[in-house]
C-alpha cells in the first residue's frame, strides 16, 4: 500500500482515530468521577447542583499538595474551582507571618499584639476564635515582634485548642501540631486524611499532609487551614528578628472560611467582616498598615469568652431561636463537618 493513494490516506486516518479514541480513554481514566456539589435553597446559588471540574474531580485528595474542588455558593457564577488545602496567605480571612491578616474586605494589615498574651481574632453570638501571641522584643524595638502560636475555638458549650509546640530547631519530620477537645488531648494518627470528629460530629480535624497541616471544620460556622512553620533563617535575616538560637518560633499559618457570619461580628480580624467596615489604615502609600485594639480584644485565656468587645455566648442558639443573630446566606452543612468545605457532595 503507497501512502498518496485513496487506500493509504484511508489508513491513515483510521490509525489517527485510534490513537485519538486512546488518548480520549487514557484521559478519562485518568480523572475519577466528578462529585456533584449542592448549593443550599438559603445560598445565593439557591438549589444549584453544580458539578466538579476533571482536574480536581473531588472535595477531597490524600495528596498534601494537590487541589480539590470547591464551590462558593455566595458567589454570583456559582461555579465551582480548584483550590489547595493549605492557607492561602494572601486570600481574605488569613493570618501569616508576623502576623499579617487579609480582612474580609481584602485589604492587607498587621495587627502585633503582645508577646505570651491572647487576643480574640474573631468573636460572633455562636462562636468565638482566639489566638495566643509568641515572640520577642530585641535590644532597641519599640515594639514586639510576635505570631500567633495557638488557636482556641469556643462554640455552642464546647472548647476545642490547637497549638504549635516550642522547638529549638525545626524539623520537619516531627509533628508540631497539639490538640485538646474540652480540655481533653486528642491524638490524630499521622498520615494524609487522617482524622477526628467530635463525639456529636460538630467538629472535624482532617490532616493535609503527614504532618504539620491540618483542616478545622466547625459545623455551620466556620472552616479553618492551618499550617505549622518556624522562622527561617533567610525570614531571620531579611527581617532583623534577631531570634535567639534557643527557639525558632514555631507558628500558625492560617486561613478562616466563614459559612455565617452575624452584621456585629467582632474580632482583630471579625470586625472586618462588619456590612459597614471602613479600614482606616490600609491606605493606599502606607506600606505597612498596622491596626490598633489591643485593649478591645485582649483576654485572659485562650478559650475565655470575656473581651471588651467580645459578643460570643453559650445561650446564642436561644437566641438565634428569637430573632437576634442575623446569618448571611450559607452554604449547606446538613453532612455536618463531613464534607470538609461545608458543602454537600453527591455522586
Amino acid at each position: 500500500m503507497k501512502f498518496g493513494t485513496t487506500a493509504g490516506i484511508s489508513a491513515i486516518l483510521m490509525v489517527a482515530a485510534a490513537a485519538l479514541q486512546l488518548a480520549a480513554m487514557v484521559s478519562a481514566a485518568d480523572y475519577p468521577k466528578a462529585e456533584t456539589v449542592w448549593c443550599a435553597k438559603t445560598s445565593r446559588c439557591s438549589d444549584a447542583y453544580v458539578n466538579c471540574p476533571a482536574e480536581c474531580a473531588s472535595t477531597t485528595t490524600p495528596n498534601a499538595k494537590g487541589k480539590v474542588c470547591h464551590v462558593n455558593c455566595d458567589h454570583p457564577l456559582c461555579k465551582a474551582e480548584c483550590k489547595k488545602r493549605k492557607p492561602n496567605c494572601d486570600a481574605p480571612g488569613s493570618a501569616c507571618y508576623d502576623p499579617r491578616f487579609v480582612g474580609g474586605d481584602g485589604r492587607v494589615f498587621y495587627f502585633h499584639g503582645k508577646t505570651n498574651e491572647v487576643f480574640t481574632l474573631v468573636s460572633d453570638p455562636n462562636f468565638q476564635i482566639n489566638g495566643r501571641f509568641i515572640g520577642h522584643r530585641p535590644a532597641g524595638r519599640p515594639r514586639d515582634f510576635t505570631w500567633i502560636q495557638s488557636l482556641g475555638v469556643l462554640f455552642n458549650t464546647h472548647k476545642f485548642t490547637l497549638e504549635a509546640t516550642k522547638a529549638a530547631t525545626w524539623d520537619s519530620e516531627v509533628d508540631h501540631l497539639k490538640f485538646a477537645y474540652n480540655g481533653q488531648d486528642i491524638s490524630i494518627s499521622e498520615g494524609s486524611l487522617s482524622s477526628w470528629y467530635s463525639q456529636d460530629e460538630d467538629i472535624k480535624v482532617e490532616r493535609v499532609s503527614t504532618k504539620n497541616s491540618v483542616i478545622i471544620s466547625i459545623k455551620d460556622k466556620a472552616e479553618i487551614l492551618v499550617n505549622v512553620v518556624p522562622v527561617t533563617k533567610e525570614d531571620d535575616r531579611v527581617h532583623k528578628y534577631n531570634v535567639p538560637e534557643h527557639d525558632c518560633f514555631v507558628h500558625l499559618e492560617v486561613q478562616f472560611r466563614f459559612y455565617k457570619l452575624s452584621p456585629r461580628v467582632e474580632g482583630v480580624l471579625g470586625r472586618t467582616y462588619q456590612p459597614d467596615f471602613e479600614n482606616t489604615v490600609a491606605r493606599p502609600g502606607v506600606a505597612m498598615p498596622v491596626m490598633g485594639g489591643e485593649d478591645k480584644y485582649r483576654t485572659s485565656d485562650l478559650v475565655s469568652a470575656e473581651c471588651g468587645a467580645c459578643i460570643f455566648s453559650e445561650e446564642a442558639e436561644d437566641l438565634k431561636k428569637q430573632g437576634n443573630v442575623v446569618d448571611f446566606p450559607t452554604l449547606d452543612c446538613t453532612r455536618g463537618a463531613a464534607a470538609g468545605y461545608g458543602i454537600v457532595c453527591r455522586k
